[in-house]
């Protein structure tokens, strides 16, 4: 993604309200103008970071990455490594039962994971909630939790 066009239609803008003033006020505006680029450029930066995050705590899996490339950054989704959930425990290898109602697409979505991994809907929910239960509660990560990438200038 190139910020530059953005900077510069801001800086077409603010030239564009300085052209109302007289002389002295297009001046100023000139040098304002020339100035704001490199500090749009770093709030724009700042922006796509609070966004990435944003997503990232609504994803159920994997996290949105900002990559910079020169100028430009680049977003970019990542897929969370899975981890195998646990062997269970002695005390855990009896069989427990439990009744659960779910929404019609949830089950066919739920389905739909199962059948794409090779194995039954038990055995995918059992280890969706192992892998939920041994991250620490699984749920959302909040804002500001984590940011991952690299930087080069």
């Amino acid at each position: 993604m190139q910020l530059r066009p953005f900077i510069e239609g801001l800086q077409a803008d603010l030239e564009e309200i300085a052209a109302v003033g007289d002389d002295a006020v297009g001046e100023a505006a000139r040098r304002l103008t020339a100035a704001v680029g490199a500090s749009a450029g770093l709030r724009l930066l700042d922006a796509l970071t609070e966004a990435a995050l944003e997503l990232s705590s609504q994803l159920p899996s994997g996290h949105v990455e900002i990559r910079m490339s020169g100028q430009d950054p680049s977003l970019l989704y990542v897929e969370d490594e899975r981890q195998a959930p646990a062997p269970p425990a002695a005390e855990d290898a009896l069989v427990a039962r439990i009744s659960l109602r779910l929404p019609e697409g949830l089950k066919v979505a739920i389905e739909a994971a199962a059948t794409s991994e090779g194995v039954s809907v038990n055995s995918w929910l059992v280890r969706s909630l192992a892998r939920a239960v041994s991250s620490g509660g699984g749920g959302r990560r909040g804002p500001g939790n984590r940011l991952t990438g690299f930087g080069r200038s």
